[in-house]
């Protein structure tokens, strides 16, 4: 693992992303509504590493629901150990960028799933 700060940043989808070499990654588990693949230029698309259907659904963009909801995906995403590794592995690599479509830019599954991966990371560093 390295000993520098790995590079994690987070964008809508829906915003005018920098071409700034960093690894591109949707992580919703639905496509953003307008946005076409063109504009998104993907890396990958870790439908696995979204919020289960049912905690997006029960979460429903609630801000007074959001250090429940970060638990309870961490709970989710502890559950799935080799797409985190591979996600990390990236990491460890390169610069990330975590894409997502919420309107809220602070109570999102982007910034809960950075998080936990700099938790992971520091951990396994």
């Amino acid at each position: 693992m390295p000993r520098h700060t790995p590079r994690i940043e987070i964008a809508r989808a829906y915003d005018v992303l920098p071409d700034d070499g960093s690894y591109r990654v949707l992580v919703d588990g639905l496509w953003p509504r307008g946005v076409s693949k063109e504009t998104l230029k993907l890396d990958g698309w870790l439908k696995d590493l979204a919020p289960s259907a049912d905690l997006r659904k029960w979460f429903n963009h609630q801000p007074e629901r959001w250090d429940e909801f970060r638990r309870r995906y961490f709970q989710e995403l502890d559950d799935q150990p080799s797409q985190v590794a591979e996600l990390t592995a990236i990491i460890t690599r390169q610069p990330v960028l975590l894409l997502y479509g919420s309107r809220d830019e602070q109570h999102n599954n982007a910034v809960a799933l950075r998080e936990y991966l700099l938790k992971y990371l520091h951990k396994a560093g």
